[in-house]
């Protein structure tokens, strides 16, 4: 950008600037929420709920889908053969 357009966008620097922020953050969120680790974790801790019967088998099984769905997701990123988004 040239010097009259960097001065005449200087008053929305602000709102640029929040943008990337909140850009970053979505990013962040979205590693930590695909983290196979963190998947794995949440599937064992899911297992834990089932064995100490503070769940049923149906919120389980729904549950542990919407795990699986997320750790594929999560594969197919960390391979680069998608967008990571589900279809």
């Amino acid at each position: 950008m040239g010097l009259i357009s960097e001065v005449l966008l200087l008053p929305f620097a602000p709102v640029r600037g929040s943008g990337w922020v909140i850009g970053q953050v979505v990013r962040e969120a979205e590693r930590i929420y695909y983290d196979p680790a963190t998947v794995r974790a949440e599937l064992s801790r899911l297992e834990e709920k089932l064995e100490a019967d503070e769940i049923t088998e149906e919120e389980f099984d729904r549950m542990e889908d919407e795990l699986l769905d997320r750790l594929e997701i999560a594969t197919r990123r960390s391979a680069g053969t998608d967008d990571g988004t589900a279809r």
